[in-house]
């Protein structure tokens, strides 16, 4: 097996909100859909990302639990070129309805980051 990942699905509670958080509020544009179901969009290094209802997704994956973690251990980075650009995203994201997790701030090894939410909770 290759040593990659070529696509990171989030199971979404109302795919329209979603898509309103990723495109109106983010500016990324859509690549590929099935109407109401999902929606893709290609990353700039080859990974994509998906949205899927989150109902549909159980089903299709046949997962059985229904509680919904609130933090399963899942986060998407985005590496910026300096911290201006880091407190530019942070404050687009809150803008386009994102929950700030945590400001951004200096960590300990050395670089400055900050986590946000988006409508469905992942960070």
């Amino acid at each position: 097996m290759e040593q990659r990942v070529s696509l990171i699905t989030l199971g979404v509670a109302d795919l329209d909100r979603s898509r309103r958080f990723y495109e109106g509020g983010l500016g990324w544009q859509m690549t590929e859909m099935v109407e109401g179901q999902v929606v893709f969009y290609q990353l700039s290094n080859g990974l994509a990302l998906g949205l899927f209802g989150r109902e549909a997704l159980k089903e299709d994956g046949h997962f059985d639990d229904d509680t919904g973690a609130s933090f399963a251990g899942l986060t998407l980075a985005y590496n910026a070129r300096s911290e201006e650009e880091v407190d530019q995203v942070m404050t687009e994201a809150e803008k386009a309805g994102a929950k700030i997790q945590k400001p951004a701030e200096k960590v300990f090894w050395g670089g400055y980051s900050g986590y946000f939410r988006d409508p469905d909770g992942h960070a």
